[in-house]
């Protein structure tokens, strides 16, 4: 029988890669737009925040050992909330998908292709999600542990190689528009780290559960790291960031890189790297809805089921009639779906289940 379980280091990676997805498309110019100059300090603040909470989520989980927040939810609620929260989580994986999907390539549209329908550009990744959602999900973890490093590599490249264009100037003043506007309303910035929404479900798949916590601290630090390289480039670069919608602002940057007449238009080989993360992001979408509706609809296969997903997220991203409705939904919306989801109703399940565990190890004693 094959291993299906996924190491740590592969664990550690998904996180990472649902993360730096967002970061790909408009995040780190939303980021900068809320923040101002103080969006460093912001992100390093929220980045401390979101370590606490995969924290608390390690420890929510330690009575829950090998079961996600669909098994938790089951022995908390029965199956009616089991259902409840498994279709709760479908529609995040999909429509989070869907959305993201929709604003990269409304960017791939304006950059290459602004003669060709939006649905042809959008079609040509669900036709890649189907091909890959065929495969195991062991062997998808396996092709985004060879992807990852090279997108992350690529916007180390994109911060060094611009450093001769930085203006370090733009930090100042370091609070932004204040300490308010940094610190409090700024605390709405944490959906930079909606990939903490794996924790809820990867547990089952471990291959070593006991490194649960290394997987979470691990997989939001290096995010961390990487989301402040991408907000410093911005600020440092663009100052027009702040008052001007752009929909792959790191292409933008990436574009300014030159080194020699070989070494020019750097931005293309970006772009493709960017573009299969996408691919891999979309696939861990469809890939997790199918987990879930496994769980909710107790299949005992799931082959039958693995293409519905990826023509769902499809159904998002044509829902948007244009470029401003799916970037008020990838900005607003998705900030309020993902404070709900994986900030609020993830956590109160996992408190409510450790609050009833708790009771009945009381009752047990007595």
């Amino acid at each position: 029988m094959p291993d299906t379980k996924i190491s740590t280091k592969e664990a550690i990676m998904l996180i990472i890669s649902i993360i730096i997805s967002h970061t790909i498309v408009t995040l780190p110019a939303t980021l900068l737009k809320n923040s101002k100059s103080g969006v460093i300090l912001n992100v390093i603040f929220i980045s401390i925040l979101a370590l606490i909470v995969a924290y608390i989520i390690y420890l929510l989980f330690k009575k829950f050992q090998g079961e996600d927040i669909i098994d938790i939810s089951n022995y908390l609620g029965g199956p009616f909330l089991k259902n409840i929260i498994g279709v709760i989580f479908i529609t995040y994986f999909v429509s989070t998908g869907g959305i993201l999907l929709r604003n990269f390539a409304e960017g791939l549209k304006v950059i290459y292709f602004p003669n060709t329908n939006i649905l042809y550009i959008i079609l040509s990744f669900i036709i890649t999600i189907c091909i890959t959602t065929s495969f195991t999900f062991k062997s998808n973890i396996k092709v985004i542990s060879i992807i990852l490093p090279i997108v992350i590599i690529s916007i180390i490249f994109l911060f060094i190689g611009n450093l001769p264009q930085f203006d370090f100037n733009q930090i100042f003043p370091l609070l932004g528009d204040g300490f308010y506007n940094t610190f409090i309303t700024g605390l709405g910035n944490i959906v930079a780290f909606g990939g903490i929404s794996c924790l809820y479900i990867i547990p089952p798949m471990l291959k070593n559960p006991e490194d649960f916590k290394k997987i979470a601290l691990t997989g939001i630090g290096i995010s961390a790291i990487y989301l402040v390289l991408c907000v410093a480039t911005l600020l440092f670069m663009f100052s027009f960031f702040l008052y001007v919608d752009e929909i792959l602002p790191l292409y933008t940057a990436a574009s300014y890189i030159e080194y020699g007449s070989f070494f020019q238009r750097l931005d293309s080989l970006f772009l493709l790297a960017w573009m299969l993360e996408i691919c891999c992001y979309l696939t861990i979408c469809s890939q997790f809805s199918c987990i879930v509706f496994k769980k909710v609809a107790n299949l005992k296969y799931e082959k039958p089921i693995k293409l519905i997903f990826p023509f769902l997220i499809f159904s998002f991203a044509l829902l948007p009639k244009n470029v401003a409705i799916s970037r008020f939904l990838g900005d607003t919306l998705y900030r309020y779906v993902v404070l709900f989801v994986v900030f609020g109703l993830g956590l109160l399940i996992l408190i409510l289940a450790n609050i009833k565990k708790k009771k009945e190890e009381h009752l047990n004693e007595k």
